[in-house]
């Protein structure tokens, strides 16, 4: 096996400085309902990460920044509040500088916090100033008519109008471990809702979610490199316990409150809300087993609900972003599983065929603008759906056509469309005025010093999507490569996409002398319900077994992969795959680096946890078949755990219980804890180093060609080539 190309050492701190070449890239864009603009973030360059509000006239095709953080703060650093630091963890911003732009209806004003304090932009004057209110603030949003602002302070909702005078608490907690007006743990973390608060129409009223932890486990996060510092203590609900308990109030500016009353025990998540001008206020809720959502429409002078639509599922109903939602007339926008296929739906009746499987509803108008995917998982495009198309594929208009990963924003015939290809790094933005292209919206993103030679495959049976990347230069019969698999393999995330910057990691993996193979198994998106429930009460055995297919089924395409010396890498769910791999398959797999893996189950989080497996008491067989704690002891291929000990989503217990029980086994591995780390690596120096380490440390396990190690006295030195 080939060293470390030290020239492409390069490419690591690029990588680092540029947090995966995504700095410098517009985002966040809202447009005019007239059309009139479009705001958006973006930093000033592709190695900064603070983010400026810009303001772009499609009349014109003209940029300008609308707010500079340096000035708005006098050349400053920020500070975070805690609260902002588990906002921005949730929603894995790693950004600086202005990362929320919420605006009113008209997209005239914005609102973002810097240092904990309340700034408002307005794009048609330009100016940006400070609103004087009790910080820190976090989660700031003007209302639909620009009057006024709400924002987080502690546990408490605040309001304060536009001009600055009025600031008063709207909404505030009956005691500790309460909150008014945040999203809690799992809805921020796994139901994709950031928020917890929502404007009416007219600005005089706003939905209010209540939430009180008091009986959800206290978890202490500890940073051992540091010990005269206090553990943070973070409410974790872990699967099987009490979850946090939401209630909703309407509430008036006031602060007068109307209980809105639905059965919060028999449906206990809420998924999300609504409030336009299309009709009453929406909410969806489900049940703790996420086998039920109903939408209920609420009485906002009384409370009450009704329920206006209601889905079923003997696994589980999936959360698609968007819905429920109202069109200007009042008809009501949903996705639900019809013929195997996530399909739009409107008054209950689908608008878009069994051919496409919808991921996100991104704007409802008198039509519908949608991503979905067809029959290409691998790419996802934005379709523009008639609310009346009812079983008529003809009412379905293809936005984007370029093969990609695509997104949009629109407002009064303008749609601003974000596509990602392997053509470039980074997105493009296109402006289109009436579907005809009039500008674009400046990419600042950096270049990568290397282009992926991605080779897209689909493999075997289950039609398998998989990318095979070589070594830059590589000529097939030149000699044989070990094997690198690079997946994440779980629910919730693809890592074959039909992207360049998906592939820049892999590529440099190649590079140093790998045959890369990425692939996408059961359970992954863009393919289905039938496809995702495969992985039901079982998250180990089919996502491994595609993995062990996918690998195979390469290798008798391209005889250079040399299947003697094959490694595993992956992070999160993906890190948990790459352990499991070595455990369960040492006949196949010969070393694995497994970044932050969740390792029991039982610590994880209900929502997600639950939704797979069920409960610990309901299903203790799914967590005892799933867990990689009761298979420690037949490790025999080198192993190298690496977790961020600040991590507060999968928790540094997952990879010491393991390392416990490899150790009470006798079985050496390796454990690289991260100080300060969180579920991401933002430093730029972990970021860099972290690569580095994990090749060497593959290098080095594959040299000796796979042979098992660690094997104590009196046992077999391998398990041979059977699966379990």
């Amino acid at each position: 096996m080939v060293g470390l190309v030290s020239d492409q050492t390069e490419f690591l701190r690029r990588q680092a400085r540029t947090q995966r070449f995504t700095l410098g890239a517009p985002r966040d864009v809202r447009v005019a309902p007239d059309g009139s603009r479009v705001l958006f973030l973006r930093s000033s360059s592709g190695e900064s990460a603070r983010q400026l509000l810009w303001r772009f006239d499609p009349a014109t095709g003209t940029e300008s920044v609308l707010a500079d953080p340096a000035e708005l703060l006098g050349g400053g650093g920020e500070e975070l509040s805690a609260e902002e630091r588990a906002r921005r963890e949730r929603a894995r911003e790693q950004r600086a500088g202005i990362v929320g732009n919420a605006t009113d209806k008209a997209v005239r004003l914005a609102a973002f916090a810097l240092s904990g304090r309340l700034f408002l932009a307005d794009a048609q004057t330009g100016e940006a100033r400070e609103l004087p209110v009790v910080g820190p603030v976090v989660d700031p949003r003007p209302d639909p008519t620009g009057r006024h602002v709400a924002y987080l302070s502690g546990p408490a909702l605040r309001v304060v109008g536009a001009d600055g005078t009025g600031d008063r608490a709207i909404a505030e907690p009956a005691g500790p471990d309460r909150g008014c007006g945040a999203a809690e743990f799992v809805a921020a973390e796994e139901m994709q809702r950031s928020r917890g608060y929502w404007w009416s129409p007219d600005g005089s009223r706003l939905l209010v979610a209540h939430v009180d932890e008091t009986g959800v486990d206290r978890w202490y996060i500890a940073d051992p490199a540091r010990p005269a510092s206090e553990p943070a203590v973070v409410r974790y609900p872990g699967a099987g316990t009490a979850n946090a308990v939401v209630t909703l109030t309407v509430t008036g500016l006031d602060g007068t409150e109307v209980r809105v009353d639905w059965d919060n025990t028999a449906l206990p998540y809420l998924v999300t809300a609504h409030w336009s001008a299309g009709g009453p206020p929406l909410i969806a809720v489900q049940s703790r087993d996420q086998r039920t959502v109903r939408v209920l429409s609420v009485d906002p002078d009384t409370g009450a609900t009704s329920l206006l639509h209601e889905e079923t599922d003997e696994n589980w109903i999936e959360v698609v972003p968007g819905v429920p939602a109202w069109t200007p007339a009042g008809r009501l926008v949903t996705v639900a599983v019809r013929d195997d296929a996530y399909r739009l739906l409107v008054d209950g009746e689908p608008v878009t065929g069994p051919d496409l499987q919808v991921r996100s509803v991104l704007d409802v108008g008198d039509d519908v603008l949608v991503t979905a995917s067809a029959d290409d998982p691998t790419q996802v495009h934005v379709y523009l759906v008639g609310a009346d198309n009812a079983h008529d594929t003809a009412g379905v208009t293809a936005v984007s056509t370029v093969d990609g990963v695509h997104s949009a924003a629109r407002g009064g015939g303008v749609t601003v469309l974000a596509s990602s290809t392997m053509d470039h790094t980074g997105p493009r933005l296109t402006v289109l005025r009436d579907g005809t292209a009039v500008g674009e919206i400046s990419s600042l993103v950096a270049d990568a010093p290397l282009v992926p030679a991605v080779h897209r495959l689909t493999l075997g049976e289950r039609e398998l999507r998989a990318a095979l990347l070589f070594p830059t230069g590589h000529r097939p019969g030149s000699g044989r490569l070990p094997v690198l698999l690079d997946p994440y393999g779980g629910p919730h995330a693809q890592r074959v996409l039909a992207v360049r910057n998906g592939f820049l990691s892999s590529q440099w993996f190649a590079d140093q002398g790998f045959a890369v193979v990425v692939a996408d198994g059961r359970g992954t998106p863009g393919r289905g319900p039938e496809w995702e429930r495969a992985v039901a009460f079982d998250l180990a055995g089919p996502v491994l077994e595609d993995q062990v297919d996918a690998l195979r089924a390469v290798a008798a395409r391209h005889p250079d992969l040399d299947l003697s010396r094959v490694a595993i890498r992956g992070w999160s769910f993906g890190g948990y795959l790459a352990a499991l791999a070595v455990l369960r398959r040492p006949d196949v797999f010969h070393a694995a680096v497994a970044g932050a893996p969740v390792t029991d189950w039982a610590l994880y989080d209900t929502h997600y946890t639950e939704r797979y497996l069920g409960t610990p008491a309901e299903r203790p067989d799914a967590y005892a078949r799933t867990s990689l704690i009761s298979e420690a002891a037949r490790l025999n291929r080198p192993l190298m755990l690496v977790h961020g000990l600040a991590d507060d989503n999968v928790v540094a217990a997952h990879t010491l219980t393991l390392s416990s029980a490899l150790l009470a086994a006798g079985r050496p591995h390796t454990v690289l804890p991260l100080s300060g780390v969180t579920h991401m690596t933002p430093q730029e120096v972990v970021a860099e180093n972290l690569l580095l380490l994990q090749v060497r440390f593959l290098r080095d396990a594959l040299s000796a060609r796979g042979s098992p190690r660690g094997s104590p006295r009196g046992s077999p030195r391998g398990v041979g080539g059977t699966p379990t």
